[in-house]
């Protein structure tokens, strides 16, 4: 199993990232009619917007939950699209009842996406949508994703990494059209903190959430809780960790960590980075 070592798509800046905006509209007319996976963070919430605003009804934003959807995120789809007007759809995925997903290998992605697209797939059918599309921008390209082989299976297209858009760009751009969560950290499903080859379980999944929901009314933005068995690994930004070491602070988040049914808190100094269980695979430069 193989990944790249780093980013390989360039954020845009402001000026080229306003070129880039013109050209995802082209490309959206183009298209006709679109469906797009909707997740609420920050690149799928941009997408869902600015294929409204080609589109109009044209256009449908679908979320799928599953257990492995942090709650957290569906109060931001909902949000977003309140706020920009855009219609909105809820589909139900079951890929925890999938054994090959439970058994958790390292491309469990692959059959979390698989089972999304075919769901997606159908209703774009029964809907006559042309396109589904995702969310991966440009800075995707040099993470590890395997999910993107179950899309390119399905024929899903990612405009914003056709028009060369990355994170910071997006981020600027949700800005200026005013979409709630512009500034969200990033972050994954629950089921990516898992480690690899332990098996997932709704009961794992319920125990993070809960954990990462306590520590966010901490304070504490972008953080990660890593489910090792009765240990919780915690991962937060840098900048944090002298304050989560204070002594009372230190106090509650054990005590909240430990209410969502861990035994342990342990504190990763190296702090969150993104996608650390991958540090088990071995890389290679892919150019």
């Amino acid at each position: 199993m193989t990944r790249t070592s780093g980013r390989t798509g360039r954020s845009k800046t402001p000026s080229d990232a306003l070129a880039a905006e013109r050209a995802l509209r082209d490309r959206l007319a183009g298209l006709g009619s679109v469906l797009v996976a909707f997740s609420g963070g920050v690149d799928s919430a941009y997408l869902a917007w600015i294929a409204h605003d080609v589109l109009g009804p044209r256009a449908l934003a679908v979320t799928a939950l599953s257990e492995s959807y942090p709650a957290h995120h569906y109060d931001l789809a909902l949000a977003v699209a309140r706020h920009a007007g855009f219609a909105h759809e809820v589909v139900h995925t079951r890929e925890i009842d999938r054994p090959e997903y439970r058994a958790n290998p390292v491309n469990r992605c692959y059959y979390c996406k698989q089972e999304l697209y075919t769901t997606l797939a159908a209703l774009a059918g029964e809907r006559g949508l042309a396109a589904i599309l995702d969310g991966n921008n440009a800075d995707d390209r040099g993470d590890y994703r395997p999910g993107r082989q179950a899309a390119r299976e399905a024929g899903i297209q990612s405009p914003l990494d056709e028009v060369g858009l990355g994170k910071d760009a997006i981020r600027e751009l949700s800005r200026r059209a005013g979409l709630p969560g512009w500034d969200e950290p990033a972050s994954a499903c629950l089921s990516s903190r898992v480690p690899y080859d332990h098996e997932v379980t709704p009961e794992k999944l319920r125990a993070i959430e809960q954990a990462e929901a306590a520590l966010r009314g901490l304070g504490f933005r972008g953080c990660r809780v890593r489910h090792h068995d009765d240990v919780a690994r915690l991962e937060l930004p840098r900048a944090d960790l002298p304050r989560a070491v204070e002594p009372e602070m230190a106090r509650q988040i054990s005590a909240a960590v430990k209410a969502a049914g861990f035994r342990y808190v342990a504190l990763d100094l190296e702090g969150y980075r993104m996608g650390s269980l991958n540090e088990r695979i071995p890389l290679r430069v892919v150019t």
